[in-house]
């Protein structure tokens, strides 16, 4: 009987050992976890593989969860990942605001957080964010617009990302800070925002005033939501309010929805659309004239950055870092990556010369 109750016990013990991530070489020991909002984007599909291939060589564990656009799925994600006994957490919140509560769980579990590519706000349990300069990336879609503009009365139709990612709010910024001189001095006129238009002589935009503008023009990040707006738009103007258009859109997936819309309107003669993160069906796009440029944000360099941060926390050291955002409640200590514009002129040169993807994977390239 004492030998049935020690083997008992001894067998609760090692489960409990290896639910928690502890118990060596057990099922769920893990070393770094990673959350991402979706598999149902190419970009995030990207991302795990990125992460999957840097750390393959590596003595460390990761695992990579999905929260499929669920606040709640993402935050049993991250309590998933505590029980495996993860030392480090990154995570691309959903809903950056709603990511609080999970990150907070982490934090209280004694795992280091690295907040990725998206900012967690309203929370002090963010220990590191690594993102590209989505300032930076919005100034280069506006710049773009503004490059390719001539005479005055342009057509401007403003598109954005979701108001619950914090990241759609630094892109506009970028974006407004090199298209509204160029609206108040009569380059463009924008056409699908009345708050927009209130706001146009004002440089410099408040978080609320920007809402105001993104609740107005938002496509959720959404193929459908960004085409059923865009058809909305050109429905309730008039023809004189097409002919050569300007297209602000937040990145490749809502560019190619709205691109299609426009370029079906039998009164819009051509446009300049924006778009970002390099997407495959975007590149071909982009060969074929569908779309003008995207914002190639190498995942290669964001995903390295934070795997080398992740590790440098497990071994007890700081991480380098090279700016601060604010997410509301603290300045976050952050690690930027670099970004390029890239057009039909140079597409070859940054996303085949540098093996970001293969010539075979499109038609038409030269």
């Amino acid at each position: 009987m004492k030998k049935i109750v020690a083997l008992l016990l001894c067998t609760i013990l090692v489960a409990s050992l290896t639910s928690c991530g502890l118990f060596a070489g057990g099922k769920g020991e893990v070393d770094i976890g990673i959350v991402l909002p979706t598999k149902d984007e190419p970009r995030w599909l990207q991302d795990e593989a990125r992460f999957k291939e840097i750390i393959k060589d590596t003595d460390y564990k990761v695992e990579v969860l999905f929260s499929q656009g669920s606040p709640e799925t993402e935050r049993t994600n991250v309590e998933t990942l505590i029980t495996r006994g993860i030392d480090v957490l990154i995570i691309c919140p959903h809903d950056a605001a709603q990511a609080a509560a999970a990150v907070e769980k982490a934090r209280e579990a004694g795992v280091k957080v690295i907040s990725y590519d998206r900012l967690i706000t309203g929370t002090e349990a963010v220990d590191y964010y690594v993102t590209f300069d989505s300032i930076s990336v919005g100034e280069a879609m506006g710049q773009y617009l503004v490059d390719n503009a001539t005479g005055t009365g342009n057509p401007l139709y403003l598109y954005a990302g979701a108001l619950t990612d914090n990241n759609s709010f630094l892109f506009f910024e970028g974006a407004w800070n090199k298209l509204q001189p160029k609206v108040k001095d009569g380059t463009f006129v924008i056409k699908n925002s009345s708050e927009a238009v209130a706001l146009q002589d004002k440089a410099t935009l408040t978080r609320d005033e920007m809402s105001k503008i993104i609740g107005q023009v938002t496509t959720d990040w959404n193929f459908n939501v960004a085409k059923s707006k865009a058809e909305a738009h050109l429905t309730a103007v008039t023809a004189a309010d097409k002919g050569k258009c300007y297209i602000l859109a937040p990145n490749d997936g809502t560019a190619r929805s709205i691109a299609d819309v426009f370029a079906a309107d039998a009164d819009v003669s051509g446009y300049f659309i924006t778009g970002q993160d390099a997407e495959k069906a975007s590149v071909q796009y982009i060969i074929d004239g569908k779309q003008s440029m995207t914002v190639f944000k190498d995942t290669r360099t964001l995903a390295s950055d934070a795997m080398a941060m992740a590790i440098e926390i497990i071994k007890g050291n700081t991480p380098s870092t090279d700016a601060e955002y604010d997410n509301g409640k603290i300045k976050v200590p952050s690690k930027q990556t670099p970004v390029v514009v890239v057009t039909k002129d140079n597409v070859k040169k940054e996303l085949i010369d540098s093996g970001y993807y293969k010539a075979s994977d499109f038609e038409g390239l030269e």
